[in-house]
């Protein structure tokens, strides 16, 4: 145990240049992470560092 297993159940879709999706889904992957594991920390960080500002 210890890992949370909270089940995601909603998506945001965005869009970007192939090129530059390309060159961070690479590079997530030369740092043996996920580009969706940075883009949630990310919104984590972003959303902490605003705390109620909102």
């Amino acid at each position: 145990m210890g890992k949370k297993t909270g089940k995601k159940d909603s998506q945001l879709v965005l869009r970007l240049d192939k090129g530059e999706r390309d060159a961070f889904v690479e590079l997530c992957k030369a740092l043996d992470t996920s580009a969706a594991r940075e883009i949630r920390a990310f919104i984590r960080g972003f959303m902490k560092e605003h705390e109620g500002q909102g």
